[in-house]
């Protein structure tokens, strides 16, 4: 027999390697396991959730009902003080932004259903409408003043229309449509078509709400002015000349007023200053900082008994921080984003030159509105006495915002994808359009075109 003979079954490596120690084996996890691997499913599935064709659908529609209805909850809280205090019902004011409200839904309805070629062609009979408006307020005896802005109609009652709130959306859809026109025929490349005429109507809506001293709404309508340059590609040169030549008037008519330089100097006032100055923007900020992580509860205000001036209006963002504290606002803020993202989602998806222009100024409306209002309560920024959208008080605001937010779900209904996803959730009984027909103890009968079965 040899010295070492083999062993049934086993190779001369395993029996050399019967005296040496054998290196450590990794035992590899499966893919699905481990400590990232459900955050990685999450972020998957958040992906796939936001590819989906009817997200924008569901986002705006979504927000904005949030929002609205958050905002009335929040209009009687803080209203009901003030209500009281002018000898009224403690609902007065949120009674006539609910009716607003239901007013404003159906506008949303109807500018969510309508087709665009609808939309377009109310481009011009809304500007006109609203510049005829416009005029009137300026004519003495039929335009009313307020906290020294002469910007509003009465309607008869305690019912007030304030037309430059409409002048953004009259902008947005005559502004839309001239460009798309424009750019259909290639004519946007020439810096002429690009600002003849959509600058000198913007100016002279700005001169007209200028005429009444609010500056806050002025603001706005040149945000979506730029918004809609911006979209059409307007060369750098072009949008810069244009921004320094509005950023020269805007300090221009700062520094002649002295309330507008009173209001500049508040930026990040900690004191109510000689003569009560700033007394608005500290005692704002005093809601905030009292409301803590979750407020002081609803109802449970203590700057809406008189201290806070315009609690229920320009000011109904630093209530809501107080009672509801800062979960309450970063809720807000939350629901104000997904509005902005669902709109810039349905200007980059689309390729109607129209819906990218509308949707696209709807959206600058909206979050510069929102930004300009939020940083006012926040010091960060002047107070420019413009209501934060869908949320504070007012029905001149509520109305036409509420028909812009139609027409971004209208542009998000119209995408393909998203007209398809619709289409599928037809009901399944009844007629349909495929022709097939459902009858009651009998079977599926397919109509064909010679009638036989």
């Amino acid at each position: 027999m040899p010295a070492k003979q083999m062993l049934p079954g086993r190779r001369p490596s395993a029996v050399k390697a019967q005296g040496r120690k054998r290196p450590a084996v990794r035992v590899r996890r499966p893919a699905g396991r481990g400590p990232l691997a459900g955050l990685r499913r999450t972020q998957r599935q958040l992906r796939k959730a936001w590819d989906r064709p009817l997200t924008a659908y569901y986002l705006i529609l979504g927000s904005c009902l949030l929002i609205t209805v958050l905002g009335l909850v929040m209009v009687y809280s803080a209203s009901m003080i003030k209500a009281l205090q002018l000898g009224l019902g403690d609902a007065y004011f949120f009674k006539k932004q609910f009716l607003a409200a239901l007013i404003g839904t159906v506008l949303l309805l109807a500018a969510s259903r309508m087709p665009v070629t609808l939309h377009r062609a109310l481009s011009y009979p809304v500007l006109a409408g609203t510049l005829f408006l416009m005029v009137l307020v300026q004519i003495p005896g039929i335009g009313v003043s307020i906290n020294g802005n002469q910007n509003w109609i009465s309607l008869g009652g305690p019912f007030m229309l304030q037309p430059s709130e409409f002048g953004k959306l009259a902008l947005i859809l005559w502004g839309a449509d001239l460009l798309a026109r424009k750019g259909d025929k290639g004519l946007l490349s020439q810096w002429k078509h690009l600002l003849v005429p959509l600058v000198p109507v913007a100016f002279l809506l700005l001169g007209l709400i200028m005429l009444g001293g609010d500056m806050g709404t002025a603001m706005i309508l040149g945000a979506i002015l730029f918004g809609l340059l911006w979209l059409a590609g307007a060369p750098t040169r072009l949008f810069v000349g244009v921004l320094a030549f509005a950023g020269a008037i805007v300090a221009l008519l700062i520094k002649t007023s002295p309330h507008r330089m009173d209001r500049l100097a508040c930026l990040g006032a900690t004191e109510p200053g000689k003569n009560d100055l700033c007394w608005q923007a500290v005692h704002g900020i005093y809601a905030l900082a009292s409301g803590g992580w979750f407020g002081s509860g609803l109802g449970a205000s203590v700057e809406k008994w008189g201290q806070l001036p315009e609690a229920h209006t320009d000011f109904i963002f630093a209530i809501t921080g107080e009672e509801l504290g800062l979960a309450g606002t970063l809720s807000v803020l939350a629901l104000f984003a997904a509005l902005g993202y669902a709109g810039i989602r349905v200007a980059g998806r689309t390729e109607d030159s129209f819906v990218r222009f509308a949707a696209g100024g709807v959206t600058t409306w909206i979050t510069a509105q929102a930004v300009i209002n939020i940083g006012a309560v926040l010091g960060l920024l002047p107070i420019a006495g413009v209501p934060l959208p869908l949320f504070s008080y007012g029905g001149s605001a509520l109305l036409p915002t509420m028909f812009a937010v139609g027409l971004l779900i209208a542009f998000a209904r119209e995408e393909p994808a998203a007209r398809a996803a619709l289409a599928m959730r037809q009901p399944k009984t009844g007629w349909r359009r495929t022709g097939v027909r459902w009858k009651s103890m009998r079977r599926r009968v397919t109509k064909r075109p010679s009638g036989e079965r």
